[in-house]
């Protein structure tokens, strides 16, 4: 068994009809600092506070198919550790996963559905590869 599981979340994604004034909105009104990929949120790690964590703030068309199979409009994506480990232990319960493992500069990434339909994104993070997509923000 792994020693955690999910450690944070990573990510809120949901979906818009009009994405770039959306993202625009948050921009104006309650002072996200937004690039072509929404806002970047930072944060120091409790077991190590010397190091930077990040959260996605992310607004997606309403016609993506990023979200499938889910029908709902949003998506968490939960920080974790030993991704395929976990994976492993997912599957050995009856979780319905979505996809690969996948891999980044910036993690590890996979999907799973839970029992009421709700797509949810797991990343096994790589902060350190993710930071410079924090410094291409604009307030």
């Amino acid at each position: 068994m792994s020693k955690k599981k999910v450690t944070g979340i990573g990510g809120i994604f949901f979906k818009s009809k009009e994405p770039k004034k959306l993202t625009e909105w948050y921009n104006k009104n309650l002072g996200l600092a937004t690039n072509e990929y929404g806002s970047m949120f930072e944060f120091r790690l409790a077991d190590e506070p010397n190091k930077k964590g990040y959260l996605q703030w992310s607004v997606f068309n309403e016609d993506t198919k990023y979200m499938e199979p889910s029908e709902k409009g949003f998506m968490i994506n939960y920080r974790v550790e030993n991704l395929e480990e976990l994976l492993e232990e997912l599957k050995a319960s009856g979780v319905e996963v979505v996809d690969k493992v996948e891999t980044y500069e910036y993690g590890k990434f996979v999907h799973i559905m839970d029992p009421e339909g709700n797509k949810i994104e797991l990343w096994e993070p790589i902060d350190s590869g993710f930071g410079e997509y924090a410094d291409h923000t604009t307030k």
